[in-house]
């Protein structure tokens, strides 16, 4: 667990730490969200009176759908309709059957007040999701409890705070924003935000990169170590929020903010030039991107093309299926706004930390070891199928490459290759234009798969390598526990020497190797990938600019030998002493 560090000045200075959620240093004045306290009472009600709790049961739900439609339609006009799409999850919670038809037949049965038998059952809800060990079910606890509230409010005629209200500009600090909450933010008074709970794939840390405001979650002591109107520093850069800072930190920050402004603007310069090394070697810097709607920062940030397009967010926080043709003008259009560049479109990643609430999947000890991915969609043709032709369809107007996830052998890239195979032959009879030479590649994320490259090379086209999974399963950590993250070390000895097993073999075939995990765009160790031979690096879009003036800065030859020397040594941290030593050497001023 995290613990704030209290410094001894005079000040009362408080630093506490926590997850990077937005890049940015902002100092403000704090402007906490304490929600007015909803006291629910207990309180019976007459036989003849239950069918009235009931009309006031579903006039409150009623009332909050517009609400929620109303939200919707705000953030679909300012932000797009895609961002827009992470509210399904408050209407589905509106929509449940089972939920509202168990407070009913409670209200019956206990003849007690409708706020308060609703609260028993959302609260059973919500410890249930609580415990559970998939971080995307805890995460939407933060969505329950929020239309949950919602309700509570419209049925006691309570008064709901809106952040559009603020008329000064603040840093908003909160136990937790919920969707609702960042989608009336405005960046003229909302100038960044602290929260005591969330994670990296929270809703709230998704929408603070969308609101490009620095951001910082799961500081867990924020809200009750700070005042209201009280100084405070937001560092999103390194997951820091100070409290009451000295004018000394003040004065710290007020420089540094200036150098990260000036920083940026100077990375941007390099937008529009190669990523080149000193003697001529030229990689292919690309970005990762969730949504159609991120491509204008792929271009702003200059990164050559796509290397990674998580198509499984499309899918996310909706009651139906993406159909075809919905999939088919989001690839279209991704292809033709970022050509004359490729675009690497992963099918359906469904499993591990991304749950899709229209299929009913069984619970499972083991999430990221269980029904996902590849695997998925192998056992769903039907959906695997319709992808893979919008996926064809939209490759007629750009360079777009299929890629499959978590290939752990040969007989389920050939699988999946049957299926494809299937559907150009149906495109083909109804004469349906597509890519005819469309590559084919398969994600290198799990060991069996790394080890056996040698094979899975003659099959495809390239590689891409997902060190976030291929990571957690050599070391056997769940990246996702708090309590082991010391233990996730990218730098690990097995970790490259699995790397470079991957690129030798790829090579060997003549095809191309893609790095596309968060280790991509960890500048400490662009050296040494770089050196271990990888065609490719696919980044955050923000990163790229960094990623590329360090490959500008330094000899291929020099990242070899430093790569050779790492795969000799015996520890992650040796290899990241010497990582950044010869870092250091290149770029005598970088901040590692």
């Amino acid at each position: 667990m995290r613990k704030s560090k209290k410094s001894k000045h005079k000040s009362n200075e408080i630093v506490l730490k926590g997850i990077p959620a937005a890049p940015g240093i902002t100092i403000g004045r704090a402007y906490p969200l304490y929600d007015e306290e909803i006291r629910i009472p207990r309180r019976r009600i007459r036989e003849g009176l239950v069918q009235d709790e009931i009309i006031r049961f579903k006039k409150a739900l009623a009332r909050t759908r517009s609400e929620i439609l109303a939200i919707h339609k705000k953030i679909a006009d300012e932000m797009g309709m895609e961002k827009a799409r992470i509210f399904g999850a408050h209407l589905m919670v509106l929509e449940d059957e089972v939920l509202m038809s168990e407070v009913i037949a409670k209200l019956k049965k206990d003849r007690l007040a409708v706020e308060y038998v609703f609260w028993q059952v959302l609260e059973k809800y919500i410890r249930v999701l609580s415990k559970s060990d998939d971080e995307y079910l805890r995460e939407r606890v933060s969505d329950i409890t929020d239309v949950g509230r919602r309700i509570l409010k419209n049925l006691l005629g309570a008064k709901h705070r809106s952040l559009d209200e603020l008329k000064e500009k603040a840093v908003v600090v909160a136990y937790d924003l919920s969707p609702s909450d960042t989608a009336v933010m405005h960046r003229r008074n909302v100038i960044a935000f602290a929260t005591d709970i969330g994670g990296r794939t929270s809703h709230t840390a998704i929408m603070a990169k969308s609101l490009e405001i620095p951001a910082v979650v799961g500081l867990e002591t924020v809200t009750s170590s700070v005042r209201n109107n009280s100084a405070i520093i937001v560092d999103g850069n390194r997951g820091l929020t100070i409290i009451n800072p000295s004018r000394h930190t003040i004065k710290k920050y007020q420089l540094e903010k200036k150098r990260f402004e000036k920083f940026e603007k100077h990375l941007l310069k390099l937008k529009n030039l190669p990523a080149k090394t000193l003697d001529g070697k030229e990689i292919d810097l690309a970005a990762n991107i969730e949504l159609p709607t991120d491509v204008p920062s792929v271009l702003a940030h200059g990164a050559k093309g796509i290397g990674l397009y998580r198509t499984e967010y499309m899918y996310m926080n909706r009651k139906d299926l993406p159909s075809e043709d919905e999939q088919f003008k989001a690839y279209k259009g991704a292809a033709l706004s970022i050509s004359p560049h490729s675009i690497v479109v992963r099918t359906l990643d469904l499993g591990g930390d991304k749950f899709l609430s229209q299929f009913e999947v069984p619970y499972e000890m083991n999430p990221f070891l269980g029904w996902r991915a590849i695997r998925f969609c192998l056992a769903r043709p039907d959906i695997f199928k319709t992808q893979l032709r919008a996926i064809l369809r939209a490759s007629h107007y750009g360079k777009l490459k299929i890629m499959y996830p978590m290939i752990s052998g040969i007989e389920e890239l050939k699988q999946a290759n049957a299926i494809l195979k299937e559907v150009k032959e149906e495109l083909e009879k109804k004469s349906i234009p597509f890519d005819k030479a469309i590559e084919v590649g398969a994600m290198i994320e799990v060991p069996s798969a790394a080890l056996t490259s040698d094979v899975l090379a003659k099959e495809v086209k390239f590689f891409s390598i997902g060190t976030n999974d291929l990571i957690q399963y050599a070391l056997a950590v769940d990246r996702v526990n708090e309590k082991i993250a010391y233990l996730y070390e990218p730098a690990h000895p097995a970790v490259l020497r699995l790397i470079k097993t991957i690129v030798d073999n790829a090579h060997r075939e003549n095809i191309w190797v893609g790095m596309c995990g968060e280790m991509a765009g960890d500048i400490t160790l662009t050296m040494i990938l770089l050196g271990l031979g990888l065609d490719e690096l696919s980044t955050s879009p923000i990163i790229v600019p960094e990623v590329k003036r360090i490959i500008r800065a330094i000899k291929y030859e020099d990242a070899r030998k430093v790569a050779e020397k790492a795969l000799s040594l015996s520890t992650g941290g040796e290899v990241e002493a010497l990582a950044k030593a010869k870092l250091k050497e290149a770029i005598p001023h970088i901040a590692v």
